[in-house]
């Protein structure tokens, strides 16, 4: 092992009458996965403008609702690298935090999905549209901070949830 952690194999060539085995190279990393859980309120209604009501009720069920319905969401973020070694984390986790409440809770939380949330606009409110919009709006504040983002786990309700590892 190095002094960065990593193990270091490395095989030599050996040649043969028809086989030639070239060099190869393994680094085995440390990699960290560090999360942190937030929680939003939201209302949204999943359903397609340039469908008929009875085709979005056939489709999205209770959840093409016209009146919208709201939910008690949990969010998962999880990111991943190496501890730095000049202080010991992937990821400041305040510094996570900060960045998941700038990005994503102070402009979902208490709001309609569909008409207030401007990174949904166009997309239908389903969970695994909300968990890649979350992904893309997160995704480049983490690595500025040279982590990487590994996961977006979003509870809808206590039995669905979605996973998104980009």
């Amino acid at each position: 092992m190095n002094k960065n952690g990593r193990l270091n194999i490395l095989l030599l060539p050996i040649k043969k009458t028809k086989l030639m085995v070239n060099i190869v190279l393994l680094n085995l990393e440390i990699m960290i996965y560090l999360t942190r859980r937030e929680r939003f309120c939201a209302a949204h209604r999943m359903f397609r403008a340039d469908w008929s009501d009875e085709m979005n009720q056939k489709t999205f069920g209770k959840c093409s609702n016209p009146n919208w319905h709201g939910h008690n969401y949990i969010i998962w973020v999880t990111v991943k690298g190496e501890p730095s070694p000049e202080h010991g984390f992937v990821m400041n986790i305040n510094i996570l935090k900060q960045i998941i409440l700038d990005r994503i809770i102070n402009k979902i939380d208490h709001k309609n999905i569909n008409l207030d949330v401007e990174f949904m606009n166009g997309k239908i409110a389903t969970t695994e549209n909300l968990a890649i919009a979350i992904w893309n709006e997160l995704k480049p504040s983490i690595e500025k901070e040279g982590a990487l983002l590994h996961c977006v786990k979003i509870e809808e309700t206590e039995n669905n949830s979605i996973e998104y590892y980009g």
